[in-house]
């Protein structure tokens, strides 16, 4: 019954160990980094329409909407909604950013590990040089997959965050 969760885990293992210890780092980078996508994910289903309805009612509780004043109370209200919607975004472009930089560091540390065997046996041995080789171009190629589907992401989550924004503020215009 658990049989696929163990062969699962033990694929994740041995692709984690092709690329050493700076795959492992990235890997609890991309972790940390698809957490807070899906927090803003589900901001946007759970909390984010409970946010506009409340801000809603405290802009039609008000018996004035056209005067300076309440211009700007609506324009604060707009402001805190849009300054809840951008949470977390900087922290996860972040993440995407050095998902990239690990993997370009995997590769320094795997081609150090080349040059280490080369030194060591003193000849071109394939065998010899794989494992630096592998250490080398794994992690590059997994910190660009996890920067490259991170990037998809948090562009739509941002086009999303803006979206929602300009709606809100049309509605309190109107409202």
């Amino acid at each position: 019954m658990w049989f696929w969760l163990i062969e699962e885990i033990e694929a994740l293992r041995y692709f984690l160990g092709l690329g050493g210890e700076v795959l492992v780092a990235l890997f609890f980078l991309t972790l940390m980094m698809w957490a807070l996508l899906l927090e803003r994910w589900l901001y946007f289903r759970t909390v984010y329409p409970q946010q506009v309805k409340e801000t809603r009612s405290l802009w039609l509780a008000r018996g004035d909407h056209r005067s300076w004043s309440a211009k700007q109370i609506r324009r604060e209200l707009v402001s805190r909604v849009a300054m809840a919607v951008d949470k977390g975004m900087p922290i996860i472009k972040v993440l995407i950013a050095l998902c990239p930089l690990m993997g370009l560091l995997g590769t320094v540390v795997g081609m150090v590990q080349v040059f280490d065997t080369l030194a060591i046996t003193g000849t071109g041995s394939p065998r010899a040089m794989a494992s630096g080789i592998s250490k080398a171009t794994v992690p590059t190629m997994a910190g660009m997959i996890a920067a490259l589907s991170g990037l998809f992401f948090v562009n739509r989550l941002d086009h999303r965050a803006k979206l929602a924004v300009e709606k809100l503020e049309d509605s309190l215009k109107h409202g």
